[in-house]
């Protein structure tokens, strides 16, 4: 990820998964229960495996875990309409200790607070020329007023929430899409589009996937391990 963003410290963000196809990372995903990993729907592009318990994805510890089914939002057609959201089944259950661990997803409920500061981690670019690292980066962001937001953009789609980029040189980049907004403990959002794909801010915010909104959607689907692929 992560435009100025910081190594992320051992022992934190545990919960944070590399999304592969064959050619290597393409997004960020986080692990809500022993075989379901969040994403971005924008990011099913020949997915494979997910990698998980390591900072740095060339580390000989990490994990590699097949996908065995991909649920995305029946809704979901373009990250401008929305729906960016994206389950993914696990083939294995994920060997949770030290180094791999769930995050708790916000309540429907949860309250979030303009200017609150929230965290957002991933394996992207730095800038929009750069290429990919191995090492995760965390970079805190300020919740943005969605009215502003809104404004800033022309009009948003359904759902969303916007922190980082705008007033702030930090935020996501490409190769952070599905990565995860924590606040306060919980991923209450995903990356899902900053503007043009250009990574240097400051002119407009970040936007992310409100899991708020898709809380029912995915424990309907954990609950029930559908077995049907993709389109539920």
């Amino acid at each position: 990820m992560i435009r100025n963003g910081k190594f992320t410290p051992e022992g934190s963000m545990q919960f944070t998964v590399s999304v592969q196809n064959k050619n290597g990372h393409v997004c960020g995903g986080f692990l809500i229960s022993k075989d379901f990993v969040v994403t971005a729907a924008h990011c099913d592009m020949g997915l494979k495996h997910v990698i998980l318990g390591g900072h740095n994805l060339k580390n000989s510890n990490v994990k590699k875990i097949k996908i065995s089914n991909q649920y995305k939002h029946k809704k979901y057609s373009d990250v401008g309409f929305g729906y960016d959201i994206m389950l993914l089944k696990l083939a294995n259950k994920a060997p949770m200790g030290e180094n791999i661990k769930r995050i708790p997803m916000a309540e429907k409920n949860m309250n979030l607070s303009v200017n609150q500061e929230c965290s957002v981690a991933g394996w992207g670019r730095t800038e929009s020329t750069s290429g990919l690292v191995g090492d995760l980066r965390v970079a805190n962001v300020p919740i943005i007023d969605h009215n502003d937001c809104q404004q800033s953009w022309g009009g948003l789609p359904p759902n969303v929430i916007c922190a980082g980029g705008k007033d702030t040189v930090k935020g996501f980049c490409q190769g952070d899409g599905g990565g995860p907004l924590v606040c306060n403990g919980k991923a209450v959002g995903l990356a899902s589009f900053n503007r043009n794909s250009n990574c240097k801010y400051p002119e407009m915010p970040n936007v992310y996937t409100d899991i708020r909104k898709y809380v029912d959607w995915i424990n309907n689907i954990i609950m029930n391990k559908m077995c049907s692929h993709v389109n539920l």
